[in-house]
């Protein structure tokens, strides 16, 4: 749940970064969003999740 609400803290940063700086308008972002709403609904968010949990797995047992 930690990474989950993290990961969309950091995304949600990135998009107000990209529509203040002006590489993406409000329109665009907003379809992306919804894109990403609908495509949590899916067959394939189980899949997302696990691919997505699998990387954050492999970068947090990287030691420096």
């Amino acid at each position: 749940m930690a990474i989950s609400l993290s990961v969309v803290l950091l995304l949600a940063i990135i998009l107000v970064v990209l529509i203040r700086g002006g590489s993406i308008k409000a329109g665009p972002a907003i379809v992306a969003i919804l894109f990403g709403f609908f495509l949590a609904s899916t067959g394939m968010a189980p899949s997302i999740n696990r691919f997505l949990n699998s990387i954050a797995e492999t970068i947090n047992s990287i030691s420096f």
